[in-house]
């Protein structure tokens, strides 16, 4: 009995579901890039610093948070548990030594000081990302979209978490928020580092795997108006400090539902027999290219699906055929393998950054993020300006529509995308397309001044912002493979500063300036306008056309990958179509 329990207890810690939950708890407290608005106030009174100094500051927050090459890089040689320390390290020193210096226990620093110990602490974070998402992929390789949606989904919902979680705390000041930022998402990762690991213990999926997910899907959307509700009862009325924590021990109590999985899984349910568990089994694709004997046991990845070559000779002993022909196969067959060598590999195939960056269908995919990620910038940074601007005092409010739609597109972009995959065999950048032509008319219905455009604006770009990364990440799985995984997936998160620093550090804030100067030359009060503030639907009007234009123009350029993908999508999930 005792050894059954001990065997249990073992297969629990090491059950790939138990990662997943694991992950999902990690990155929702990662997250901790949507908290700089809250500690950047006290930050700026207490250093005496300007806005344009802020700014700075900011823009070193972006920067730690996406780039994250290194973290890539690591999580291919290092073990996982020491990735994540290093990020833990980052963590804690970086956004430390603000505190430090925001509470005068350490003599003030430069800016440029700061922005670094900023952009260290921020960068930390980009560890938990890629461990987590590494891991889950990897262990879940046959439910990339749900997987990667759900994951980054947590992170876009950590803000809203950890502004709970603060208010419950009710600290003094304001300061003592960055001291969280810098504690308490390292002690959750450090907790958690040894059991967030890429754990392949299935060949296929299993018929659990689909109830797994919808019980999962559930407590998400759960959690999502749970936290909208309580944010419209707390932008409503004064509420009393333990109303305050009730609210956050309900929280904490949703987060941990998911752990209900693996119990179950583990503890509850009847072993089954190998011919049962392949009875259950849920239809998985197959290709003609595929090579079972040569596949690793623990690997059903697309990545070793060859896309476009020819089927290699079958090679036939002796005993079968003259001499003759066994040596010309033999030949063909290196002849083949050279020929692959030289090409590199093809989509579908496991590539390294290198391979990557000469590969023309990389680089589509990576500048229709940079357009359509770079427009969602656009809209979050300046909704304040934008409410601003058309007289209207409920920002709080749109921001948490913001984040709620963004959670929401997230866990709903991963699930959607996966269906058009499994049950049509069509490329899934089809649902990216059809993500970033909803935000192009959301921003077009802006741009028209129609009514509730606020509102539109709002739950449009929130939820496309946050779907497109779920199917983008989840896409680039399968198109260049599991192996540099990390390392893709984190350079192409640094289209999402390349196009903020373009579409709204350029064209947004030199269209809102030039209206604003233009109304200041025609005040017929003869009053100056100091802060250059802009008035009416006027002054992001032209700015969310121009967005709606590169919105549709990245969505040209995400068709233009499927339809050089649909063939290898095709051979994967094992529809026959017309592929000329």
């Amino acid at each position: 009995m005792v050894s059954t329990v001990q065997e249990k207890l073992k297969g629990f810690v090491g059950h790939r579901w138990v990662v997943f939950v694991c992950a999902m708890w990690d990155l929702s407290f990662a997250g901790t890039a949507y908290m700089f608005g809250s500690i950047s106030p006290v930050i700026k009174s207490t250093m005496g610093f300007n806005q344009q100094q802020v700014v700075l500051l900011s823009v070193a927050k972006d920067l730690g948070d996406c780039v994250g090459l290194l973290s890539g890089k690591l999580s291919e040689v290092w073990p996982t548990w020491r990735v994540m320390l290093v990020g833990v390290i980052q963590n804690l020193v970086g956004y430390g030594l603000v505190w430090l210096v925001v509470t005068h226990s350490l003599p003030s620093l430069p800016l440029w000081t700061l922005c670094i110990s900023i952009f260290v602490g921020q960068n930390g974070a980009t560890y938990y990302n890629t461990v987590a998402l590494v891991s889950s992929v990897q262990s879940f390789p046959e439910s990339r979209g749900p997987v990667v949606g759900i994951l980054k989904g947590f992170i876009g919902l950590s803000g809203a978490i950890w502004t709970q979680i603060i208010a419950m705390i009710n600290f003094p000041d304001q300061a003592s928020i960055i001291f969280i930022i810098a504690v308490g998402p390292a002690m959750v990762s450090f907790t958690l580092m040894f059991i967030i690991r890429p754990v392949q213990s299935h060949k296929y999926s299993r018929a659990s795997d689909e109830s797994g997910f919808m019980f999962i899907y559930s407590v998400c959307l759960l959690l999502a108006a749970y936290l909208l509700g309580v944010l419209l009862v707390e932008n409503m009325f004064d509420l009393e400090q333990s109303t305050i924590t009730l609210f956050a021990v309900i929280l904490i109590i949703l987060l941990l539902l998911p752990i209900i999985v693996p119990i179950i899984l583990v503890f509850f349910s009847k072993p089954k027999s190998p011919d049962e568990e392949t009875l259950l089994e849920p239809p998985m694709p197959t290709t003609k290219s595929m090579h079972d004997d040569d596949c690793d046991e623990t690997s059903v990845s697309p990545e070793h699906v060859e896309d476009e070559n020819p089927p290699q000779p079958e090679v036939l002993p002796l005993s079968q055929g003259p001499r003759d022909k066994f040596q010309f196969q033999s030949k063909l067959f290196q002849v083949v393998e050279k020929i692959k060598q030289e090409n590199g590999p093809h989509i579908g195939e496991d590539f390294t950054l290198t391979q990557a960056l000469v590969n023309v269908d990389f680089w589509i995919m990576f500048l229709s993020l940079v357009l359509s990620s770079g427009s969602g910038m656009a809209v979050i940074n300046n909704m304040g300006q934008i409410c601003q601007s058309l007289g209207d005092d409920n920002v709080n409010f749109y921001v948490s529509v913001i984040s709620i739609s963004n959670f929401l597109g997230r866990v709903g972009g991963g699930y959607f995308s996966e269906v058009i995959i499994r049950k049509f065999a069509y490329p899934r950048l089809v649902a990216l397309a059809v993500i970033q032509l909803v935000m192009s008319l959301g921003l077009m219905y802006y741009a028209l001044g129609l009514v509730g455009q606020v509102y539109v604006l709002a739950i449009s770009m929130g939820s496309g912002f946050g779907a497109q990364w779920s199917v983008g990440i989840a896409a680039t799985s399968e198109l260049f493979g599991l192996k540099n995984f990390g390392t893709m997936y984190n350079f192409l998160t640094m289209a999402n500063p390349t196009g903020s620093l373009i579409l709204s550090g350029f064209v947004a804030s030199t269209i809102y300036d030039y209206y604003a100067e233009q109304q200041t030359k025609h005040d017929s009060t003869g009053g100056t306008n100091e802060f250059l503030l802009c008035e009416g639907n006027i002054c992001y009007s032209l700015t969310c056309g121009i967005l709606s234009v590169a919105c549709l123009f990245a969505t040209a350029l995400s068709l233009i990958i499927v339809h050089r993908s649909k063939r290898f999508y095709a051979q994967f999930y094992g529809k026959s179509q017309n592929l000329s």
